[in-house]
């Protein structure tokens, strides 16, 4: 076959790395290429932004081949797909080091996956390192996404407990996130929930505009943070203001929760993170939501009241058969008390601005819920498992789970559902009582790996 290659990166992550991850994946498909006849198209260099030209070079391939090397947005996928010709992703992992997320590929393989679900697109995927990947089984059609909508919960309805929500959108969800795109009608005839949008320029208003005084109640809950000294001062006080005016939102205006484009302009226009602010609201039971995902927002109030404990919205970011783990991640966001270690001060991993937390998450039992619009139908997806005491696996807030079903199992269930990049984390097993609250909304539920 004429196989053409997309290989995508993203300048903000470690692009050397990500060149010698691209070798590797090259090697093996010329290698294979070799063996088995076919012809090898397109560009052969990380395309760190969308191309056309790219493109047009891979129009006539008898399967495109995307190479996704570091995460990127799911936008130039769905233009990829639209060529008509078959599609598969090749997203490569990295290795549980400590430092930062170096390329995050599985997390662009998630959000193009729904993204391509939600356009009715079918594509085959893998997931692995370029020495062990069954690239020869994708090729041949092996690894094919199998539509996973759900089955009735089974149980007995209990209404939606937070049947009034108010949710701040502050800002729209970036482009290429389909993940986080939500229609106001639909979500409130589904869960109750009402949504204000308000921009950026609001948020950083507010905060710029705060005195001393307002910000001193942010300066006392940080202070014990033994490494604050070392962080940027103008980019804290920044930070410590977005906490300060996020509150003094929610106090005018009575909201519950808020979903927030934090990047980039957090960084590029207003020079502070929203993550450790975001942490601080997360504490104080107001769930915040990156990237302005709305549906994140009200899937982390529906779960806090349920377990009556803050709750954290991750990426899962890698997933290991061979440990049987997985890890979930987000830069610097997590609630404080979801940690038995000492919290420390960090930036931002690739923006450099302060203030995150940075922290692994302590053991114990834990359970994953998303409200999910996968293949644009409502369900419920929910997995139990057990986070489990281990060296940090990124920088930020991160932890290692051990899924109560087959690692391998779960990563097929996440592909297959069409699942959305964030879920939400709650300590504890509150399967039953979410299955009980689906069914309240009329919703299918999804258990991964248990399908």
């Amino acid at each position: 076959m004429k196989i053409g290659l997309l290989p995508l990166g993203r300048p903000t992550f470690d692009v050397p790395y990500a060149e010698e991850k691209l070798a590797g994946m090259l090697a093996k498909i010329d290698a294979l290429a070799s063996a088995e006849g076919h012809e090898v198209i397109g560009p052969r260099a990380l395309l760190m932004e969308p191309s056309p030209d790219a493109l047009s070079q891979v129009a006539q391939a008898d399967l495109v081949l995307v190479l996704q090397v570091t995460f990127t947005d799911a936008a130039f996928v769905v233009e990829a797909s639209k060529l008509g010709v078959p599609l598969a992703i090749w997203a490569v992992p990295e290795p549980r080091l400590g430092g930062r997320l170096r390329l995050n590929a599985f997390c662009g393989l998630n959000l193009a996956g729904h993204a391509l679900g939600r356009n009715g697109v079918g594509f085959g995927w893998l997931y692995g390192d370029p020495g062990d990947a069954d690239l020869a089984g994708l090729l041949a059609g092996k690894n094919a996404v199998s539509r996973l909508d759900g089955e009735e919960p089974g149980v007995a309805a209990v209404e939606n407990p937070v049947p009034h929500l108010r949710i701040a959108r502050i800002g729209a969800h970036p482009v290429g996130f389909d993940t986080c795109a939500y229609d106001k009608a639909e979500l409130e005839a589904l869960t109750g929930a009402s949504v204000d949008e308000l921009e950026l320029d609001q948020m950083f208003a507010a905060a710029r505009g705060l005195d001393d005084a307002a910000v001193a109640p942010y300066r006392d809950k940080v202070a014990a943070v033994p490494n604050l000294k070392d962080m940027d001062q103008g980019e804290l006080d920044r930070s410590l203001r977005l906490a300060s005016a996020l509150e003094m939102l929610r106090s005018e205006n009575d909201y519950d929760a808020f979903a927030i484009r934090c990047w980039p302009e957090t960084f590029t226009e207003y020079g502070g993170a929203v993550c450790g602010p975001v942490s601080m609201m997360g504490e104080a039971r107001v769930p915040c939501a990156c990237e302005a995902d709305v549906y994140g927002a009200v899937t982390q109030a529906i779960l806090q009241r349920v377990c009556d404990s803050p709750v954290f919205l991750a990426d899962l970011v890698d997933m290991d058969a061979e440990s049987d783990t997985g890890v979930v991640w987000h830069c610097g966001q997590a609630p404080v008390s979801m940690t038995d270690d000492e919290p420390m001060a960090t930036v931002h991993t690739n923006r450099k601005q302060a203030l995150l937390y940075e922290f692994t998450l302590k053991p114990g039992r834990v359970t994953f819920f998303r409200i999910s619009q996968a293949y644009g139908v409502p369900k419920v997806v929910i997995a139990g498992g057990e986070m489990l005491r281990s060296e940090m696996a990124f920088t930020g807030t991160s932890g290692v789970v051990r899924f109560d079903h087959a690692a391998q199992k779960v990563l097929r269930d996440v592909m297959d559902s069409g699942l959305e990049h964030h879920m939400a984390i709650a300590y504890g097993d509150h399967r039953d009582a979410l299955r009980r609250i689906a069914a309240g909304m009329g919703l299918p539920v999804i258990e991964l790996g248990a399908a």
